[in-house]
């Protein structure tokens, strides 16, 4: 059974999967760092850049990704902030139907809730994540998202007021009725 971590930009879904991969001797699969192997070692940022801020590249990127890692077993896996999210035809961002499928099937899905605004102010200028948005802000984006998250976790974990060893230890407490 694998563990996947979801959750907004800055909930800190990649360090605390770094300490529960510690704790649980199991190796962490990052979606977004694969893809960037995948993609000559581009950055996320530079992947959007190449296709003119057209997301549905690389949600389909993200998807064919997260094909291989599902086909593992006993992994945590590091979710980009999107994981949740296809875009459709006319460029709104929708439920993804197709990548919840894979996660659910491959294991139990662990959703890292925290702040929007906290959270949003956080990853604010950070260089290394490309834009959501041209018309939106961060902030309305993560809103908009709320309820794919909702939707999609087996286990909510609030992390506000939580150091990361907390979070991760929470994690591994609620994830142990399942192994």
């Amino acid at each position: 059974m694998n563990i996947a971590l979801i959750g907004m930009r800055g909930a800190g879904k990649s360090k605390v999967s770094r300490r529960l991969s510690l704790a649980m001797k199991r190796d962490v699969l990052s979606c977004d760092l694969l893809i960037e192997y995948d993609n000559g070692g581009k950055s996320i940022a530079e992947i959007i850049a190449e296709h003119k801020g057209d997301w549905r590249a690389f949600r389909d990127m993200e998807y064919a990704t997260l094909q291989k890692i599902c086909a593992l077993d006993g992994n945590i896996i590091d979710c980009g902030g999107g994981i949740v999210v296809d875009v459709d035809e006319n460029g709104q961002e929708i439920y993804s139907e197709r990548k919840i499928n894979l996660l659910r099937q491959s294991g139990r899905i662990v959703w890292l809730k925290g702040d929007i605004a906290r959270l949003a102010a956080k990853v604010k200028g950070d260089a290394k994540r490309p834009s959501l948005s041209e018309t939106k802000s961060a902030e309305d984006v993560m809103r908009r998202r709320l309820p794919f998250y909702e939707k999609a976790a087996d286990i909510v974990i609030d992390i506000e007021g939580k150091s990361r060893r907390m979070v991760a230890e929470m994690v591994q407490e609620k994830v142990a009725k399942y192994l």
